[in-house]
């Protein structure tokens, strides 16, 4: 943006009667402006922030060439688009609306500056409107555009990091989530979960009653656990929580609640209540395991295990 600002200028320096020196000043300090917060960014963690403040450094530098290039007649004026098209798309359109409004105060103060411009007259006032409605035009549809382009984006994402059935994270999602909490070097519980006898369900109902089992079930997990826990479906009738930060019995207490909220949410198959259940497997980081290979072996042995010891007639449990 700067180096396109600065051909502009200079170009347009040629052109013009006024004060060459000052536009010079101007963009020799804009540019040393610009170089500083490139070498030395402002807010690395906040890019929004970031971005808010060098819009603005853009949109006083183009007010400030405008004031030394002919004012309202400046022809140069179509440069405010830049900061403000910047605005739309990245921060919104509320400071892209702040932005105009600030641009339209400008104009009208650069009005009252031009030599022998009345802005108190229809002339002047068709030309604002002239001037000023294709910039609110722009702004507009840059910024509707870049809202749907950020709405399917934030789509697309969740589709890819969600189970289309359930609605909870993925495997690949989960993976991921799980190797940021095993980076910390924390303690964490790592639960394997998997739906007894859903295939008796399948065999006697049918796979779209199989499909309700897994949704019930999926609800009921995501009541059992914490905004800081993470839930997803592992493949199958399997599912995986991670428990970040939580000890033996913490873990115990949310194994127990599953269990519980499971079997009490009944379904309604062909009119009679089914009751599913579920066989859980933990493991505990650091004490089963500090590889995470190691640690889903050993909550998939514990799940087996379990499994075994709850082992359930062939059939769910009618209510």
């Amino acid at each position: 943006m700067c180096l396109a600002l600065a051909a502009l200028v200079l170009i347009w320096m040629h052109a013009f009667v006024g004060d060459g020196r000052a536009v010079a000043a101007v963009l020799l300090v804009y540019t040393a402006v610009i170089a500083l917060l490139w070498f030395r960014p402002l807010f690395p963690t906040r890019p929004r922030l970031r971005l808010a403040v060098v819009s603005w450094l853009m949109l006083a530098f183009v007010i400030a060439v405008l004031g030394l290039s002919g004012k309202a007649y400046s022809p140069l004026i179509n440069l405010v688009l830049l900061p403000l098209i910047l605005s739309a798309l990245t921060l919104g359109w509320r400071m892209t609306l702040i932005k105009f409004l600030a641009i339209a105060v400008c104009y009208v103060c650069l009005a009252l500056a031009t030599p022998g411009l009345e802005v108190t007259t229809l002339a002047f006032a068709s030309r604002a409107v002239g001037t000023l409605a294709p910039i609110l035009l722009a702004a507009y549809l840059t910024s509707t555009l870049s809202a749907d382009v950020t709405e399917a984006r934030e789509r697309i994402e969740n589709l890819a990091q969600t189970d289309a059935l359930t609605g909870l994270l993925n495997q690949r999602a989960f993976n991921e989530v799980w190797r940021r909490t095993h980076a910390t070097n924390k303690p964490y519980a790592l639960l394997m979960i998997d739906i007894n006898q859903l295939k008796s369900v399948n065999d006697s109902f049918g796979h779209e009653a199989g499909n309700e089992v897994l949704n019930l079930v999926a609800q009921c997990l995501h009541r059992s656990i914490r905004a800081t826990d993470c839930a997803a479906r592992f493949g199958g009738d399997e599912f995986a929580i991670l428990l970040p930060s939580a000890s033996e019995e913490i873990a115990a207490a949310v194994v127990k609640r599953i269990r519980n909220i499971v079997y009490k949410t009944t379904l309604d198959l062909r009119s009679r209540m089914i009751r599913c259940t579920v066989s859980i497997g933990v493991a505990l980081h650091p004490r089963d395991a500090r590889d995470m290979r190691d640690l889903l072996s050993s909550a998939d042995r514990d799940m087996y295990r379990d499994k075994q010891l709850r082992r359930a007639p062939d059939t769910p449990a009618s209510a």
